[in-house]
């Protein structure tokens, strides 16, 4: 690791972070309550911060991270884009970068995936793929103008904006914006831990999908589209659907004639093994979004893919005003789009891809010993996305109370160990960037299990 020297003005900004800053998903007396860590240097898999100390980045960063901090190709392409122009508007206009980016998107993307809709982040580019889709029923021929709802999951996480909240499920971050919100179906996901039907997987033959069979049959007629986190309901405790779920869910859209939107934001760009989660059930939804990992974790932006179908649906002449009317200042902005290239260059030469098979295989086995923990009831991974679901009791699956924070006492002894994470509840995550070494993974889970020792012991105790 190389390091730009000490931060004389530590002090001062810890000060001033504290005083202004209003940070997302954090408590605001457990905030203000303490000092806050401030980062302020990246190298590879590592951050450091003001007080020197360096840790390993076993979130990505919010899982956008990819290559590493600080990677050379992506930061000399910002550069060279610096010097041609930062950012014009796609609003009538286009810019290399763009065209080119939408040109790769397209032919990574899974076949039928025509079509390129710019946005700024994963909320924005989910609101697209609503609005995409309830705009399209009005206009395809012959219009079904009565198709305006949505059929979502109860612990899915779109992001935080009016329409992404509304397909949301998770009461903790959404319950309280109820009137605010459109209405919506809602089904239960496959949560084969905590099985709401009380089934095991595979005997269960994935019964679970029975509940979006009836939903879509009853309510075709005023269902719009159908959207779904692929492969991990990632913000609801890394919950990693049976294998064949996704593809079931295709055919039901395709039967019933409704839309599928595939949300792959936090799954895209390799998290899952393959470049994007639908890849591996071979499904191509008509719509899917991606943010996150696109600039290798450098800049937001964020993109919406479609189908041929769905963009006619959209031309027409000038008075008929069939037009998509959505866009932002910054769509497509030209350094996102460099950084975006960069990163899917890098795919590419360093064959990452192909890397990731030995590195999940690695990490599956380096995490097998946790699962035989006391209070560990589940340990679930899919690709480089895990969660280490803690309990109060294994044979119960009982939980531990809210008032206990343990997953937060577990991910703050990590974090003095030297590993930066963030608990989801008492859902230990890790989701570390795919440049990460076998090594580090090593080290990654190792610190996690000494954490989990410091403030569970290694034995029952008895609580």
């Amino acid at each position: 690791m190389t390091s730009s020297g000490d931060f004389p003005q530590a002090d001062r900004l810890t000060q001033i972070d504290h005083a202004h800053l209003w940070h997302p998903f954090t408590q605001m007396k457990e905030w203000v309550g303490e000092p806050p860590l401030v980062i302020a240097e990246g190298d590879g898999v590592r951050v450091r911060d003001t007080e020197g100390r360096w840790y390993l980045d076993a979130v990505s960063s919010l899982w956008v991270n990819v290559h590493g901090h600080r990677k050379r190709e992506i930061d000399e392409a910002i550069i060279a884009q610096l010097g041609k122009i930062a950012h014009s508007t796609l609003l009538g206009c286009t810019s290399p970068p763009a065209i080119l980016l939408a040109e790769r998107l397209v032919a990574l993307a899974p076949p039928g995936l025509t079509k390129v809709f710019y946005s700024d982040d994963g909320s924005t580019a989910v609101e697209v793929a609503l609005k995409m889709a309830l705009q399209y029923w009005q206009q395809v021929t012959p219009a079904r103008p009565k198709k305006t709802k949505v059929l979502a999951f109860s612990l899915a996480y779109h992001g935080d904006t009016v329409g992404a909240v509304s397909v949301g499920g998770i009461d903790v971050f959404h319950a309280r914006f109820g009137p605010y919100l459109f209405p919506t179906h809602k089904a239960k996901p496959p949560y084969c831990y905590r099985c709401h039907l009380g089934l095991a997987f595979p005997s269960c033959k994935t019964a679970c999908v029975q509940e979006i069979e009836s939903t879509l049959a009853t309510h075709h007629n005023e269902i719009a589209a159908l959207i779904v986190e692929p492969s991990v309901y990632a913000a609801a405790g890394m919950i990693t659907a049976p294998p064949g779920y996704l593809r079931r869910l295709r055919e039901l859209c395709t039967r019933h004639d409704v839309l599928l939107i595939a949300d792959e934001v936090a799954t895209g760009f390799g998290r899952t093994g393959t470049m994007f989660a639908c890849e591996r059930e071979g499904v191509t939804p008509d719509l899917m979004t991606v943010a996150k990992g696109l600039t290798g974790g450098y800049l937001p932006l964020a993109a919406t893919l479609t189908t041929q179908a769905v963009y006619d649906a959209f031309l027409g002449e000038y008075a008929d005003f069939r037009t998509f009317f959505h866009g932002h200042s910054y769509t497509g902005n030209a350094l996102a789009c460099a950084a975006a290239l960069a990163n899917l260059d890098i795919f590419v030469h360093e064959r990452v891809i192909e890397g990731l098979a030995a590195k999940i295989a690695h990490l599956q086995k380096t995490l097998a010993p946790l699962a035989d923990h006391p209070k560990v009831g589940d340990v679930r991974q899919c690709g480089l996305m895990v969660g280490i679901e803690l309990v109060q009791d294994r044979a119960t699956k009982a939980r531990f109370p809210i008032a206990d924070r343990i997953g937060w006492k577990v991910s703050r002894e990590a974090r003095a160990l030297g590993l930066l994470t963030r608990p989801l509840g008492d859902v230990l995550v890790l989701v570390p960037p795919l440049a990460a070494s076998c090594d580090e993974l090593t080290e990654m889970v190792a610190i996690l299990r000494a954490a989990l020792a410091r403030v569970l012991g290694d034995r029952p105790t008895g609580s």
